[in-house]
């Protein structure tokens, strides 16, 4: 089953070995996307992309008013 000069690993056990790899790599970099995602935010006075800004929401206040009077 083995030809000479090989390292004595069988074709299935290397092609474990890569797939090992390659599934540990992939885990690698979904830790740091998580650890990226979940980070504290180094300037706490800025706020998220999808807050709504001052104006908008003095806009929508003042529409919810306008629709219960």
């Amino acid at each position: 089953m083995e030809s000479e000069g090989s390292t004595g690993l069988s074709t299935a056990a290397l092609v474990a070995i890569a797939c090992n790899t390659f599934v540990a790599i992939l885990l690698l970099l979904l830790c740091l996307i998580l650890y990226r995602a979940c980070r504290v935010p180094s300037s706490p006075e800025r706020q998220p992309v999808l807050a709504p800004s001052e104006a908008e929401t003095q806009q929508m206040n003042e529409h919810k008013y306008l629709l219960t009077s």
